[in-house]
């Protein structure tokens, strides 16, 4: 059966399923249909499993290896854990979105060709700007809108990108790719728009706190960590973004530090948290790759933990910004306790998550002689 259907569309007809569905009914697919694409996930063999022809072209939806496993694991147990936190919360509307954007992101962890991954690297676009317009306010709406005008930019540099490879190459499969070719550095753009990286890094922190609680969950997880992962497959060891990844590094934290509103401050650390990604990426050797994974992977887990605890408090306390908020130990003792754990980690406290992901990279830098990166 696997060998038919991509995992992807498991968790696109369990997020029609959402929206058509009430009750029981649906509570029940809100659990169900991400715990059945995390089996699928682990059914993907090594390889090409799915290819078809298209015009001249073969698309080939699944391909599967160690890495392209590994996030697909994440983003459907990051469905299934939003799902849970989304369970009373989130509208069918939002719900549905998200579980559409999830698989939106499994489709690109599997996509074998170039044309595959725009499709669902476009359906992970209109899914997420659906997701910041259910905020519900004046200000998500025009937030969106925003999103929305950036990533359609994005789409588009990406798409004539792919279509200069196709027409020169006569081939879309992703080792296609030409070094030093337009093409490529348009595909290359195009990807590091879904990365928030320079000069279009605004709008990840313009959007984000303007989803619900749960809605933020969901962007926290997906559009980042697919162009990180894009990034490994198609541009590992490209120098330029070693300086691309150092200025996010520097971008993200600056404006971290400046903010005073909580989801805002979470949202720039997303972009500070990527550049270390980024830099590991255009490090380029085993080492720095592997730390590159492994950072997404727990960045996706403690940034959740962070979202989720400053969900709570939003939705406990109606109040946003840090110098309004004291005393959260004492009323709300497990938020702040999660957030501590979150905290920690993106600090990269020793015996976190953060600090052992960090220490890949760090390593991989030191041995290259990247000393920068080694201290940051």
């Amino acid at each position: 059966m696997i060998e038919i259907l991509p995992p992807a569309i498991i968790l696109l007809v369990g997020a029609g399923l959402v929206g058509l569905t009430r009750g029981y009914l649906r509570d029940a697919i809100v659990l169900l249909a991400p715990l059945i694409t995390i089996w699928a996930v682990w059914q993907v063999p090594e390889g090409v499993t799915l290819s078809m022809s298209f015009i001249n072209y073969q698309i080939e939806p699944i391909e599967g290896n160690a890495v392209r496993r590994l996030f697909a694991l994440i983003f459907s147990t990051m469905a299934f854990v939003g799902g849970i936190y989304a369970f009373r919360q989130a509208s069918r509307l939002e719900l549905s979105a998200a579980y559409a954007y999830a698989a939106g992101a499994i489709g690109v962890a599997f996509a074998g060709d170039l044309i595959t991954l725009f499709l669902f690297w476009e359906m992970m676009a209109i899914f997420s700007t659906v997701i910041v317009w259910c905020g519900g306010t004046l200000s998500s709406s025009r937030a969106g809108m925003r999103y929305a005008i950036m990533h359609v930019l994005g789409g588009v540099i990406l798409m004539a990108g792919i279509a200069g490879v196709a027409i020169q190459t006569g081939s879309i499969d992703i080792r296609a790719l030409q070094a030093e070719d337009f093409s490529t550095w348009l595909i290359l753009i195009g990807l590091l728009v879904n990365a928030a990286a320079p000069p279009v890094s605004a709008w990840l922190a313009d959007a984000y706190p303007e989803a619900t609680p749960s809605g933020a969950v969901f962007l926290s997880a997906f559009t980042t960590k697919t162009a990180v992962l894009a990034l490994i497959l198609l541009f590992p060891g490209d120098p330029i973004l070693i300086g691309v990844g150092i200025y996010m590094i520097f971008y993200g934290i600056i404006y971290a530090l400046l903010e005073n509103d909580a989801r805002r401050i979470l949202a720039y650390s997303i972009v500070n948290q990527v550049g270390f990604m980024v830099c590991a990426i255009g490090i380029g050797t085993e080492l720095a790759l592997n730390g590159a994974a492994a950072h997404a992977v727990a960045h996706i887990v403690y940034k959740a933990l962070l979202f989720m605890s400053a969900g709570v408090v939003l939705y406990r306390t109606g109040k946003r910004k840090c110098t309004d908020l004291g005393g959260l130990f004492r009323t709300m003792p497990l938020s702040c306790a999660c957030g501590i754990v979150g905290a920690l980690s993106i600090s990269s406290f020793p015996l976190t998550s953060g600090f052992t992901t960090k220490t890949l990279i760090s390593e991989a830098a030191i041995v290259e002689g990247f000393a920068l990166i080694y201290f940051l």
